[in-house]
């Protein structure tokens, strides 16, 4: 989505998105009271329309934690006793996955020199027909 396709948000929405990362932690009915919304209104009412912007906030906050993230791990390999050592790694981990900070998987093919594959024809074979 670039810039020119953004909707335009009001203040209250504004309000709303920026207390939900914020002091609000997360908290739906919370972020809502802050921005000064009726504790009538209906979360989905408020979230419904504000999903992208609700995503990409998200993303924000995980990207934006991803140091502590690494540090963390850091600091369980340089003191392993450390106690809840397993669960901040984790969670660590987690948040460096979702942030695109993930091991990397790589698969090494080995052959002799000068090797070559044979590999079938395309199309159909003959078990295809029947």
């Amino acid at each position: 989505m670039s810039t020119d396709d953004k909707k335009v948000l009001t203040d209250k929405q504004k309000l709303f998105l920026d207390a939900l990362v914020g002091e609000a932690q997360g908290n739906h009915r919370k972020a809502m009271d802050m921005a000064g919304y009726s504790p009538n209104t209906a979360i989905m009412d408020v979230v419904k329309n504000m999903k992208d912007e609700i995503i990409e906030r998200a993303s924000m906050v995980l990207a934006m934690n991803a140091p502590a993230a690494a540090f963390g791990m850091v600091g369980v390999l340089n003191d392993p006793t450390t106690l809840g050592a397993r669960n901040a790694v984790a969670a660590a981990k987690e948040i460096m996955d979702r942030t695109g900070l993930i091991k990397k998987d790589v698969v090494e093919v080995k052959a002799p020199e000068g090797a070559m594959f044979v590999l079938p024809p395309k199309g159909s074979t003959d078990h295809d027909q029947t």
